[in-house]
């Protein structure tokens, strides 16, 4: 398709700082500025908030103060006013498998909150954001659309692997050691060793799991500047990275490019494309459409599904595949896929950018992967002739499921539940040997209301692999995976079980089916049966009364509407 230049917009220079730095009025204003070190030619600057994910408590983001320190210093050399300052972040990888990881998608809505909250109060004209876990980037970027001013998201990067017995190591491959070590195939001495060195310093989760694919997603919608997805957490390209989003911010100021500019239907769509090829976690399922309704697109399932069914499965990455995330980022990273795909006609390449050109003037001169390279395949020989995130419908899932066939574990699994109301209770039973071979583990009351919380059930799916019972045994839940879970594995079953889904009604040994080809996912039993067991059955209590989860819990919206906070107000 034929490229269109950008349209000239009018500049948004001090059009959200002029209310708190003009007039005499606002002396009061100016005087709480001089003493956070601004200067009366700063008042005719350009205000830009950097919103740090920096925290201690992860190795995702104990690196992040620096990056925002460099972006800032971006912003000054432009000719702006950086303004510094912090939102939270959790770590899904110390709190998995505990009720603490119950707050980890509320950190998002939280992340979303406060960055909203800050840059309204201050009169911010514009953002650069920099997220590092996986909840930080798409609580960034609905921030980011809900303030609609002009602003770069900034991935932190990714962790480089540990080594262990000559093998790349990451966090997914502690929590398989354990289930190995709960089976008898490796000792306490081996489960330390991969324990000490699996997490070797700064950096995100170091395959294609839910943090490498949301950034790879976010640069594919057009919110980050080329190839701020495939780079090292420690590494020059990007705190470069960093430096040259501050400029972009000033540069996007200037030509009145706002996100909502950028964050289109066709973007999202390009999202998707990314997602897909590079074989990403179900997570971004849940984060696309919560970014969509925050900029107001229309996104639904049904648009994964349709674009999933054109684009290929390229990228050989973990957790199914093969290589870390370093090994995509020393073959180029990001931009050869994506040129590629561009090509191939799989991508929109007249979608706005921060950059302030289109995706194809970014992609151009591209150079493609060195020859040779195993980590992406060639369009002509994929890993999977089409989309690995697989939305699947039946009376188990009127309003949808997500599952991720990569295709090595088959396309249809039939089985006998075996029914835990808790991931605690199904860890314990996959750990001592109560799962047997055959069985379809079913995890629910776990969903964004029910658990509160939607956990993601990594030690649960990690625990199935490291027994090796991958291919012979498949898990349900209304709750969520980690992009570090592979295996037979469907989340996000909407209705879900806690407001009266059918998965609530489930009983030990009842026969279910999941077929990724006809995209269902059935309970076996007769429709007389299942009003029957629906008619005597009763909501359980809350799990909780007071607090952060007890207002998540009545507020949020399904898995299949994004699990946002904000889509009941209705007030449009």
């Amino acid at each position: 398709m034929k490229t269109k230049s950008p349209k000239k917009r009018a500049s948004l220079h001090r059009v959200y700082s002029s209310q708190i730095t003009e007039s005499v009025e606002r002396a009061p204003s100016r005087a709480m500025l001089h003493a956070v070190g601004f200067s009366d030619k700063d008042f005719k600057k350009s205000q830009v908030g950097i919103a740090s994910t920096w925290s201690m408590v992860t190795p995702c983001n104990m690196h992040i103060n620096k990056l925002a320190s460099i972006a800032a210093e971006g912003v000054n050399a432009a000719g702006g006013k950086a303004v510094e300052f912090n939102t939270i972040t959790i770590s899904d990888g110390i709190s998995m498998g505990t009720e603490g990881m119950k707050y980890s998608l509320v950190s998002r809505e939280v992340i979303a909150d406060s960055i909203e909250t800050v840059a309204g109060c201050e009169w911010f004209d514009g953002l650069v954001t920099i997220g590092g876990c996986d909840k930080n980037m798409p609580g960034c970027l609905i921030a980011m659309a809900r303030l609609n001013r002009p602003s770069v998201f900034v991935y932190g990067g990714t962790i480089m692997p540990g080594r262990v017995q000559g093998k790349d190591v990451d966090i997914v491959s502690v929590f398989e050691a354990v289930g190995a070590h709960a089976r008898g195939d490796i000792g306490d001495k081996q489960l330390k060793e991969i324990e000490a060195k699996s997490i070797p310093g700064p950096g995100s989760c170091g395959g294609m799991y839910t943090a490498n694919t949301m950034g790879s997603a976010i640069e594919a919608l057009g919110m980050s500047l080329p190839n701020s997805s495939a780079q090292a957490a420690i590494s020059e390209d990007k705190a470069r990275d960093c430096r040259n989003a501050g400029a972009a911010v000033l540069n996007l100021i200037k030509l009145g490019i706002r996100p909502s500019d950028i964050m289109t239907k066709k973007a999202f769509e390009n999202a998707i494309a990314v997602v897909t090829a590079l074989g990403g976690s179900t997570n971004a399922v849940l984060h696309l459409l919560a970014m969509a309704h925050a900029i107001g697109v229309k996104l639904t399932l049904e648009d994964f599904t349709r674009v999933g069914k054109r684009t290929p499965v390229l990228a050989d990455l973990k957790p199914s595949g093969t290589f870390v995330m370093a090994k995509f980022v020393e073959i180029g990273g990001l931009l050869p896929l994506m040129k590629t795909m561009l090509d191939a006609g799989l991508l929109h390449g007249d979608c706005l950018t921060v950059t302030g050109k289109t995706l194809k003037q970014n992609l151009a001169g591209v150079k493609p992967y060195p020859k040779g390279q195993l980590v992406v395949r060639p369009l002509s020989d994929p890993i999977k002739k089409d989309g690995h995130l697989v939305i699947l419908y039946g009376n188990l899932a009127p309003k949808g499921a997500v599952a991720k066939i990569s295709g090595k574990e088959g396309l249809k699994f039939t089985g006998k539940a075996r029914v835990y109301n808790s991931e605690e209770t199904a860890l314990k039973a996959i750990l001592d040997g109560t799962v047997k071979k055959g069985d379809v583990i079913v995890i629910r009351y776990e969903g964004p209301k029910g658990g509160p919380g939607m956990r993601e059930m990594l030690a649960p799916t990690s625990a199935v692999m490291g027994k090796g019972l991958g291919k012979d045994v498949a898990l349900i839940t209304d709750g969520r995976f980690s992009g570090g879970s592979h295996g037979f594995v469907v989340g996000h079953i909407t209705p879900e079980a806690q407001v009266g889904g059918a998965l609530a009604i489930v009983k030990n040994g009842d026969p279910i089916t999941i077929d990724a080809e006809k995209r269902t996912l059935n309970l076996d039993v007769s429709n007389a049966e299942i009003e029957k067991r629906m008619r005597a059955w009763k909501a359980p209590k809350p799990r909780y009364t007071r607090g952060v989860l007890a207002k998540y819990a009545s507020e949020v919206s399904t898995a299949s509407e994004g699990a946002v906070t904000d889509a009941s107000l209705n007030l449009d």
